[in-house]
């Protein structure tokens, strides 16, 4: 069974580093937008924006993700959670892809492996997020507080079933 914390103390830490990461993201995606802008969709070409290869294609899509990545991290409900969850895989696939076909013509994205490896860097750090920030009531934090303590101080009582 899975086991997401509710209500974790550091949830508002986590939601400061998905911010940074949407920050980043959308900040990438503009100021690629500005630079490929009149050249074709999936050019690729040799245009580096804040460290990362791009086309046009790939500066326009993470324009969208970090917009999402920071409607995420500003929610405060589960939406943010969920949102978390699904844009974290979405980065790390994205990333596994990308570099299976690094060097050949399916590389539509533009990707280097250095993008590659800041795209999973960023998935990791926003899925931490998503398992770190689900909301509940007091109740469900109280209930998964006990069961942890009940766990340490007895492992074979803590064991679910």
């Amino acid at each position: 069974m899975a086991h997401i914390p509710v209500n974790h103390p550091a949830r508002t830490l986590y939601r400061i580093f998905a911010a940074l990461i949407g920050l980043y993201i959308l900040i990438f995606g503009v100021v690629g937008v500005i630079q490929t802008w009149g050249e074709p969709l999936f050019d690729r070409g040799d245009t580096w924006v804040l460290g990362l290869r791009t086309n046009l294609a790939f500066a326009l899509v993470s324009v969208v993700f970090g917009a999402i990545v920071l409607v995420g991290a500003a929610h405060r409900g589960n939406l943010g959670h969920f949102l978390n969850l699904g844009i974290g895989v979405v980065f790390m696939v994205t990333a596994i892809a990308m570099m299976a076909v690094l060097q050949t013509d399916a590389n539509f994205l533009n990707f280097s492996m250095s993008t590659v490896i800041v795209s999973m860097i960023f998935g990791l750090l926003v899925l931490a997020t998503g398992l770190y920030d689900k909301v509940g009531p007091a109740a469900d934090a109280e209930a998964e507080q006990t069961y942890r303590q009940r766990a340490i101080n007895n492992p074979e009582a803590g064991r679910r079933r």
